[in-house]
């Protein structure tokens, strides 16, 4: 991991060491590490699963508006060579980064969002605001990952995959296709194309730090298009705590985002589709990863792990329901 760290404060101009590199966080598609030294600590985002190059200049140009607008974010850090995403060459004793695509970023010291402060929820509605009008204008279509979730057919060929394998979860997984993703799905549709916006699309309390000058937003990788009622219902409904959540701490967030000027009102369960889509295809790639022989023993037990708890998070439209009914006096 040595030989990592030098590579990468190489890569990036950081100066001379020595550098250390520490593991901090696996996310569904990364790994975080700290990067120490010459006086200085930086974050480092491993992407596991290859990069997309395009996605990267989308979270580069969105980062940089919302910075401009006043939203406080790590900085995305270019290479000597100007790029904003590298790819380290493998070696002998490069680690477990060698070869991966890695991104750098300002190290942020802070706790995490109390979504039970009124102050902090007044935040992030007009965050919310500030990115869906920096973002107005978009005409591309979101990915499908946003519009789209598993066919029936989908689910069954790879329910039949994970009970072959003998996966703990298999009858669990079963239940829930029957039940609540059939539910669901029939909620997921093609988003308005007038609705359109450029946006974060991963705005969940985890992502934010409260540091000595306030909250600072992270994680923008799935920078992109989305309709904004959608990005806006989902985030209602995770800023407000899900399944066991206050509906009361949504409406806060709605009006916040109101007042700021926020553009998008959300009304009735049709609001939720990116929530659902999302969910949805979220338990379906991890599953598929979960049996995956092409990656690491560490990848499939993540990823089991990730189904597991995904599952038991799954929106529940009664409380869906409850909470658009007590955000819709916002839009009045």
């Amino acid at each position: 991991m040595q030989d990592t760290a030098d590579l990468v404060a190489e890569t990036y101009a950081l100066g001379a060491g020595p550098w250390t590199m520490t593991p901090v966080a696996r996310g569904a598609l990364g790994q975080i590490w700290k990067l120490s030294g010459n006086g200085s600590v930086w974050a480092v985002k491993e992407l596991l699963f290859g990069c997309d190059e395009e996605q990267v200049r989308r979270e580069a140009e969105l980062r940089q508006v919302a910075e401009n607008l006043g939203i406080a974010s790590p900085r995305l850090m270019p290479d000597r060579h100007g790029a904003y995403v590298s790819r380290l060459g493998p070696g002998p004793g490069s680690g477990s980064s060698g070869g991966s695509h890695v991104k750098l970023y300002d190290w942020i010291d802070g706790t995490p969002a109390d979504t039970s402060d009124p102050d902090i929820l007044d935040w992030f509605g007009r965050t919310m605001a500030l990115l869906h009008r920096a973002g107005a204008g978009e005409s591309e279509i979101p990915s499908s990952w946003y519009e789209r979730c598993p066919q029936d057919s989908e689910w069954e060929e790879l329910h039949a995959k994970v009970r072959r394998a003998g996966l703990p979860w298999a009858d669990v997984l079963g239940r829930f296709i029957a039940t609540s993703a059939a539910e669901l799905a029939r909620w997921v549709t093609p988003s308005d194309p007038g609705d359109l916006v450029t946006s974060h699309l991963d705005l969940q309390p985890q992502n934010v730090l409260v540091g000595p000058a306030g909250p600072v937003l992270l994680d923008w990788d799935n920078a992109g298009p989305a309709a904004a009622e959608r990005e806006l219902a989902r985030a209602l409904f995770v800023w407000s705590g899900g399944n066991e959540g206050d509906v009361e701490a949504g409406a806060r967030v709605a009006r916040a985002y109101r007042r700021a000027g926020g553009r998008a009102v959300v009304w009735g369960r049709r609001s939720f589709s990116m929530l659902f889509a999302t969910d949805l295809n979220y338990v379906y790639v991890q599953a598929e990863c979960a049996i995956d022989p092409k990656v690491t023993d560490a990848q499939r037990e993540f990823a089991s792990g990730q189904v597991v708890a995904a599952l038991h998070r799954v929106p529940d439209l009664a409380v869906v329901s409850r909470l658009s009914g007590a955000v819709e006096g916002s839009w009045r």
